[in-house]
């Protein structure tokens, strides 16, 4: 299974965060990168144009998700096992507290 998500930063759409079978993989938005404005969503993903992957999820996504209390109850509520991080950052955090924000791309929009 693939799944996909919209990575925003100030409400500028500025990459494209995917998992699959292998790992994740974080590619920045081509028009971001044009953006004189542009900043990296972490110092661990400088800004380029190469993809980064990592068979975990990058810890700058991974630090979104809830923790404690709060993740148990997300966790119930959506019925996820609070080990399937791209699980619980799709339905935690389109928005977060903070600069950036997280937005799923359903099958319905990728067809």
């Amino acid at each position: 299974m693939i799944r996909k998500a919209e990575v925003y930063l100030f409400n500028k759409k500025a990459g494209l965060l995917t998992e699959n079978e292998h790992g994740y993989t974080f590619q920045y938005d081509n028009d971001y990168l044009q953006w004189e404005d542009a900043i990296p969503i972490s110092q661990l993903l400088p800004l380029t144009d190469d993809a980064y992957k990592d068979r975990f999820l990058f810890p700058f996504f991974d630090g979104l998700i809830p923790e404690g209390w709060l993740l148990e109850i997300a966790a119930e509520n959506w019925k996820l096992d609070s080990r399937d991080r791209m699980g619980l950052l799709l339905a935690c955090c389109k928005d977060c507290i903070g600069a950036a924000s997280i937005y799923n791309i359903s099958d319905e929009e990728k067809s």
